[in-house]
């Protein structure tokens, strides 16, 4: 694993505030419901958060087409900023796709104030070059998720404050 520069650098934009898709990362009933590819899941009891320097975050995801494929994803988490930074390594290990074996990978989350209440994503991995392009892959079908979701999360907040006022 090459450490000077990162295999996959990805940047997005989503319509939400910094606060909330900080949450989406560190919450784990919000990582629940957009991590991994389309058709994935994480059962909520197989996934434990420690969000801070020297914690970890860990959880399992179940293949939609293949339910006894189960990745185990375990990150020491190195160094975290409230609303600004996750980073640490992760291991992903457990019954993988087939070809595909244990793998660690350095990950850095940056979340960035954008105009409108926006906000922008950076992602960094450190990983196996033969990887990149598979992650990258499905670090976009869990941002299509991941903009359904925050959509709900701020619909529902939108409703909360009408029946208040």
């Amino acid at each position: 694993m090459n450490t000077d520069k990162p295999q996959l650098v990805v940047s997005r934009v989503f319509h939400a505030p910094r606060q909330l898709v900080y949450r989406a990362f560190t919450d784990p009933d919000h990582l629940a419901a957009w991590w991994g590819p389309t058709g994935n899941s994480l059962p909520r009891d197989e996934i434990e958060f420690d969000v801070r320097p020297g914690g970890h975050q860990r959880w399992t995801e179940v293949n939609a087409a293949d339910p006894g494929l189960r990745v185990r994803v375990h990150v020491d988490l190195t160094d975290v900023a409230d609303g600004e930074l996750i980073e640490g390594v992760m291991h992903v290990g457990g019954r993988l796709q087939q070809g595909l074996e244990p793998f660690q990978t350095r990950l850095r989350v940056e979340f960035h104030d954008e105009a409108d209440g926006r906000t922008r994503l950076e992602i960094r991995q450190w990983l196996p070059e033969h990887l990149a392009q598979p992650s990258g892959a499905g670090w976009h079908q869990a941002f299509t998720k991941l903009d359904a979701t925050l959509k709900n999360v701020m619909a529902h907040h939108r409703e909360a404050e009408a029946w208040q006022s």
